[in-house]
């Protein structure tokens, strides 16, 4: 081997491959054709994942709940118009903007038809299935129409701007769709079900016995298995051949969960971060009184936001000016609680009175 230092050669890591690089993305926009459109290819995946990850699905019913969940403020004669709207048979205005900002944060986008009588008042908002609906975009990217589509991805009917009711979620620059809420999370919400599903599947595990037999006395095996038929079908009993005498029962036994848990709740914790959702909010168990008051706090621009963006949605495609009401804020109780703990401290100087003598 060479080991003249003068021979020694240098190796560049630019092209070094990383464990991880952030993916790079572009924008969906118009083309410079004369009509673009953006079909909502992702809505199959989102209703997957509202309907079987309670992690998601919580905190997304949370925010509607808290954006629209205790009504809204209008004139009488809105008022009146909007409680005579009932969906499709059986809804109301107030369960039909809880579905919409659901859908909204799922796919990206919310749709709903606008259905007015031959004076041109809307009597009826319909919900509609957003993975049947396309967008219809100009080359300057304004919205010229909506498509309804066929099962075969046909064009079933289609409505003009001032047809449908449609809102976005997080729409990026000149984006032509919504961004769903889920797909910044996705990686922790497919993890989180991986480590139950394991810890599951050990603790299923843990209950089995292993019962060692003689692996060259065929009858005796074939006795076994006759025998423990079904515990073997059940996964109860697992039959491990092995040299004559050493046959024997063991019992697994569970490994410590610490790890299982820590790892689950810092997933946890990524994916409420991700919904931008205090957790204390959707789930107040194990939560103290001040961290559910700073979760209330961090909570309230948030679904704020959201009202207020529907707000001015309902404004300006429907002509209907209302207030959803908000909950009570806690703002004023904080700085009132802050003013009266001002200037304290651990040990007050009244409290303490010397009384060690001096050591000559």
């Amino acid at each position: 081997m060479d080991t003249n230092i003068s021979n020694t050669t240098t190796t560049s890591l630019d092209g070094a491959n990383l464990d991880y690089q952030i993916p790079h993305e572009t924008i969906d926009e118009e083309g410079k054709q004369k009509e673009s459109h953006w079909d909502n290819n992702y809505w199959s995946e989102g209703l997957g994942i509202l309907k079987n990850i309670p992690e998601y699905k919580e905190p997304i019913r949370a925010l509607a709940r808290w954006a629209v969940g205790k009504g809204y403020e209008a004139d009488n004669r809105t008022k009146v118009r909007l409680d005579n709207i009932t969906g499709s048979g059986e809804d109301s205005f107030q369960s039909i903007m809880t579905n919409h900002i659901i859908v909204k944060k799922t796919n990206g986008d919310a749709f709903a038809e606008i259905i007015r009588n031959d004076k041109g008042i809307l009597i009826n908002l319909k919900p509609l299935n957003p993975a049947n609906m396309r967008t219809v975009f100009n080359s300057k990217g304004m919205i010229i129409r909506y498509e309804e589509l066929n099962s075969k991805g046909k064009v079933k009917r289609k409505f003009e701007t001032t047809e449908i009711f449609h809102s976005m979620n997080d729409r990026i620059a000149n984006e032509i769709h919504g961004t769903p809420a889920w797909w910044a999370c996705k990686w922790e919400l497919e993890a989180k079900k991986e480590a139950s599903a394991d810890w599951r599947r050990i603790s299923h595990r843990s209950t089995i016995r292993v019962m060692y037999i003689d692996a060259d006395d065929i009858t005796k095996l074939t006795q076994i298995k006759t025998e423990y038929k079904d515990a073997i079908k059940n996964g109860e009993v697992m039959l491990i051949p092995a040299k004559k005498g050493e046959a024997e029962f063991i019992d697994y036994t569970l490994p410590p969960i610490d790890a299982f848990i820590r790892w689950i709740e810092y997933l946890d914790r990524r994916i409420y971060q991700s919904l931008g959702i205090p957790k204390a909010i959707a789930d107040t168990a194990d939560f103290s009184e001040a961290a559910s008051k700073v979760g209330y706090m961090t909570f309230e621009p948030v679904y704020t936001e959201e009202q207020t963006l529907l707000e001015q949605d309902l404004w300006n495609q429907l002509a209907i000016k209302i207030k959803f009401n908000r909950p009570p804020s806690l703002s004023g109780v904080m700085q009132s609680d802050e003013k009266k703990n001002t200037g304290q401290v651990g040990i007050q100087p009244n409290e303490v009175t010397a009384t060690m003598g001096r050591v000559e």
